[in-house]
């Protein structure tokens, strides 16, 4: 005696609103991981510029080492680029958090990166965190 009972077949799936429910959660998601990337490639952007920064201080300062009685505003890149690490022949350039190259002023010490006339571009607003200045 085998006596099964029938269940009326459930319709297994998704409804409407949980299907929603995961679309919003995996598009929040998609969109917290686009504002991070471009903080870390911010972030990357600056510690390159750091480390730039720091090999041409390294280099200005072998250089006054060389000749103590330039004075500092009177360096000019082609007295640093010698002193280059990696035997370069170019002065190092920068990339701003818009793409743009900017250049290094070496008159200067620490070096800085050049925004445009006589004005220091730093988009960090400290000039002690390392990034985009050589720091303390």
């Amino acid at each position: 005696m085998n006596a099964s009972k029938s269940c009326p077949a459930v319709p297994r799936g998704f409804t409407l609103v949980e299907m929603s429910l995961v679309i919003g959660i995996l598009l929040a998601l998609t969109g917290t991981s686009f504002v991070a990337h471009r903080k870390i490639t911010d972030w990357q952007r600056g510690r390159e510029a750091s480390e730039t920064l720091r090999a041409v201080y390294s280099a200005q300062r072998m250089f006054l080492a060389d000749n103590p009685t330039v004075a500092v505003s009177a360096i000019t890149t082609s007295n640093i680029v010698p002193y280059l690490p990696n035997r370069a022949t170019t002065m190092p350039t920068v990339t701003s958090l818009t793409g743009t190259t900017l250049s290094i002023r070496v008159n200067v010490s620490p070096p800085v990166v050049n925004g445009g006339g006589s004005t220091t571009y730093d988009p960090s607003g400290k000039s002690n965190d390392s990034l985009w200045d050589v720091g303390e």
